[in-house]
Formats: structure tokens, C-alpha cells, sequence
């Protein structure tokens, strides 16, 4: 793992702050990308899931694209969250956010049509071909309900100069197994998931894109950096430690408890879209008592 992956390792999947109207909030969108970035992040997904994208509108996406790439300048990627179960839209909205300066764009497989391995095929290849920068798959089957199977991923990767990454969040470790032992030479494969992190790195992995590295980035850099050097047990020791708040922020749907976390640590970004409700007072409670455990919230 000698040679730095184009990305970098480290990549959180920037929270949409929002106002008090429930309007994404572009000034402390920018302070979260500079902060994220002096906290030891390599580059930035904006407008994921984490993101809230789904409850986004195109311009408002299209404006935090903007935001955040003026905020961090050259200092690490951006990457956008462009990809959709349109492959007419997808192609519109990567052409939009390349003519914007970003670095890179993340395509989701498609969610709710539920396409075969070939529609998938197409789809993304039809993305890559329409612009010049590179691409990010994301495989996400526990929301998108379509597993992207490793050899699909393989055709991507293989036939598409473009295609230089996927982010593997299927839980299936024989096929990120499978992905980084069929992979063209520079091809990138990413934990989808904080807590496989050490697993996925283990299994040939460069790094991860993640929640956790919203309130965390220097603790979950830690991790990816030992990863890196071969020191597995170092790094799953770091892993365990903060365990517990990567899967503490999943007890409900995400964003809700990363977005209370930065509360809770004193960047406040806001609440969460509607059909997401804010955390509850039991449920800010829990998380501030695993924050403290793991050591990101002083006692």
C-alpha cells in the first residue's frame, strides 16, 4: 500500500448543515469543510447520504458543490454526490458539477428500480463516458435494495479509464475480496462502512468513506494510517476504541445522531430534513455517554 490512492484514505461524508429554516446554511457548510480538512480528512464527499441528499434540491447541491470546493481550494478533493436512479439526470447533473471545479463525482447505484447487473453496467458507464473526471461507485444494497456484484464493478473498472474507485458498503467481504483481486492497477476499493474499516484495509482496501470522520477525523485518520503501515494490531485496537460511537451514530437512521454529535462537541450544523426527525433527548443523551467513553466529548 506504498503508493497515496488519488482520494487519499480518509474521507468523511460531509453533513449538510441547515439554518434555522431548515435551509442549508453555505457559510457553516464552509466552516465544516475547513475544519474536516484541519482535522486530518484527505478529501471530502459533499451531498451523500450523510449528506441528506435525497431532501436536497439540484441547485441546492449544485451550490454546497460550489461552497465547498471555494473553502478548501486545492488543499484535498472534492468529490460530489451526483449520481441518481435517472441515468438521464445522472449524466446532466455530472456534467453540471464538473463545468463547478469539483474533483471528482460519487454515483450511487440506482435505488427503488431495482436494474439488473447489465442496467447497472450501463448506467454507470454511460455516466463516466459523458464527462472527464474521475468516478466513485457507491454500493450501498441495504438502501439501494440492488447488490452491484463484484464483476460488474470489474467491467466499470476495466473498461472505463474514469472509473477509479468504488466505495463497498454490501458487507460482502468475499466480494471486496473478489473486486481487489480482479482490479486494474490504481483501482480503488473503500470501506462503505466505519466498522469494517480495519477489515476492508486488511483485504487490500485503501481507506474508507465516513460518518464517524464528521466529529472524529483524527481518530479515524489514526485508524487508516495504521491500516496503511501494516500495523493491524495497532490499528485494530484504535478501531475498538472508537467503536462504540461508529456504531452508536447508527442507532437510527443517519444523519440524525452525527448531526447531534457535532452538537454535542460544539459545532452545532443544524437539524435534519423531513422525512428524518431530530434526536430525541434519550437518544442525545446515549450518544453524549458514548462520545464521552470513546474520548470525543470531554467528561
Amino acid at each position: 500500500m506504498s503508493q497515496e490512492p488519488r482520494f487519499g484514505r480518509m474521507i468523511p461524508a460531509m453533513v449538510t448543515p441547515l439554518d434555522q429554516n431548515r435551509e442549508p446554511d453555505f457559510e457553516r457548510a464552509q466552516q465544516l469543510a475547513v475544519r474536516l480538512v484541519d482535522g486530518g480528512s484527505d478529501a471530502l464527499v459533499v451531498c451523500g447520504t450523510t449528506g441528506e441528499s435525497p431532501t436536497l434540491s439540484h441547485a441546492q447541491k449544485a451550490r454546497l458543490f460550489a461552497c465547498t470546493k471555494e473553502a478548501v481550494g486545492g488543499r484535498v478533493p472534492v468529490i460530489a454526490n451526483v449520481g441518481g436512479n435517472c441515468t438521464r439526470d445522472s449524466i446532466d447533473f455530472a456534467r453540471e458539477a464538473e463545468s463547478l471545479g469539483v474533483d471528482g463525482l460519487m454515483c450511487v447505484v440506482p435505488y427503488y428500480n431495482k436494474p439488473p447487473q447489465e442496467g447497472l453496467y450501463r448506467h454507470f458507464r454511460a455516466i463516466a463516458e459523458a464527462v472527464e473526471l474521475p468516478v466513485m461507485l457507491y454500493n450501498i444494497p441495504g438502501r439501494c435494495v440492488v447488490n452491484m456484484e463484484a464483476e460488474t464493478t470489474l467491467r466499470l473498472a476495466r473498461q472505463c479509464a474514469n472509473v477509479v474507485a468504488v466505495k463497498e458498503a454490501s458487507g460482502k467481504m468475499d466480494q471486496v475480496r473478489a473486486i481487489v483481486a480482479g482490479a486494474p492497477e490504481g483501482f480503488a476499493v473503500y470501506s462503505g462502512d466505519d466498522a469494517a474499516t480495519c477489515d476492508v484495509m486488511e483485504a487490500g482496501g485503501v481507506g474508507v468513506v465516513t460518518t464517524t470522520g464528521n466529529v472524529a477525523p483524527g481518530r479515524m485518520k489514526e485508524i487508516v494510517d495504521l491500516c496503511a503501515a501494516g500495523a493491524w494490531d495497532e490499528a485494530r485496537a484504535a478501531s475498538e476504541r472508537l467503536m462504540p460511537l461508529m456504531e452508536g451514530l447508527f442507532e437510527t437512521a443517519n444523519p440524525i445522531l452525527v448531526k447531534e454529535a457535532l452538537k454535542l462537541a460544539g459545532f452545532p450544523v443544524g437539524g435534519v430534513l423531513l422525512p428524518l426527525v431530530d434526536a430525541t433527548e434519550e437518544q442525545s443523551s446515549r450518544l453524549a455517554g458514548i462520545m464521552r467513553e470513546v474520548g470525543v466529548l470531554e467528561a
